[in-house]
């Protein structure tokens, strides 16, 4: 177990369209110093806009996470920290030449791949993590977000929907890099066809098609390919809530349960959690040793050839 942080080895860039505005975007990813966090920077603006990914910065939750600062915004970046978190990844600049980052195939899997070419590079100082030590909910009529403490990052997750393909269904993972990679960061976002004329009139969904979402009508999955899980639906909920939860800058050691939740529930627990302090402590562990006295299992994030930053 290495618990020090880590930004990427190098920059990788790539290009796509917005999912909700259709303009084409410019994504680049360099390393950054430790203890920096994520941070977006607009370089279409000047001078440069800089948003860090926080709690605190995020002023927009509807279909989609949008941070902003001083009047600047970034939207839709819930797939890319994902991507970061399931990575281990601690810090990065994140330039970007638009509004909201690319959609890409509507999961997280192109940002993995990018990341795994380029590697990570390992930094002196080591990770954040919150323990959590009592439990705290929120809820929305029948949607709701508990977290509980937990000897390890857990994520359970349920959902139903009035389709004869999704209903019921819930999943649960405990939190590696392995299990992102091979059973969440794959998930696509998905949609309905009926609601579609309903979002792009609303200036959403702009850049929708089947090459980067599950796209559905009353019976059947419009997608020539079909699912790539039998639950895919569930697991991108997860892979969304992951990347809501990359914006604390820290590993939470806890169990998480969201019922029907949604960006702004997410963020409303994150928000009600930090503020009582009372309900978690942090730490940062040098070694083995150090976990085993308060007997915790932090998260294995891999090797992935790491050279030092």
């Amino acid at each position: 177990m290495d618990s020090r942080q880590r930004t990427v080895a190098d920059e990788v860039s790539c290009t796509g369209i917005g999912l909700h505005t259709g303009k084409k975007v410019k994504l680049t990813v360099k390393p950054a110093p430790p203890n920096s966090g994520i941070r977006f920077e607009r370089v279409d603006i000047s001078p440069d806009c800089s948003v860090k990914a926080s709690f605190d910065n995020v002023i927009k939750t509807n279909m989609a996470t949008t941070i902003g600062f001083n009047g600047y915004s970034v939207s839709t970046i819930e797939h890319l920290m994902a991507a970061f978190f399931g990575m281990g990844i601690d810090n990065a600049l994140v330039e970007i030449d638009g509004e909201e980052v690319p959609i890409m195939d509507g999961s997280s899997a192109p940002f993995v791949f990018l990341l795994k070419n380029i590697g990570v590079a390992i930094q002196n100082s080591h990770k954040r993590f919150l323990l959590v030590k009592r439990s705290v909910k929120v809820e929305d009529g029948n949607r709701s977000v508990r977290i509980y403490p937990s000897d390890e990052l857990k994520i359970t997750y349920k959902i139903d929907f009035d389709h004869p393909l999704i209903k019921d269904q819930a999943y649960e993972i405990s939190f590696s890099q392995s299990t992102f990679i091979q059973e969440i960061s794959r998930a696509r976002t998905f949609g309905f066809l009926r609601d579609v004329q309903t979002l792009r009139n609303n200036g959403l969904a702009k850049g929708g098609s089947l090459d980067n979402a599950i796209v559905m009508d009353e019976f059947r999955v419009l997608n020539e390919d079909g699912l790539r899980h039998k639950n895919e639906f569930v697991r991108h909920k997860i892979l969304d809530f992951i990347g809501d939860l990359a914006i604390l800058g820290h590993i939470v050691i806890g169990h998480f349960v969201a019922e029907r939740s949604g960006h702004s529930l997410n963020q409303k627990l994150l928000k009600k959690f930090m503020a009582q302090d009372k309900c978690w402590e942090e730490v940062r562990f040098k070694n083995k040793e150090e976990c085993s006295k308060i007997k915790v299992k932090i998260p294995s994030f891999g090797t992935l050839d790491s050279v030092p930053a």
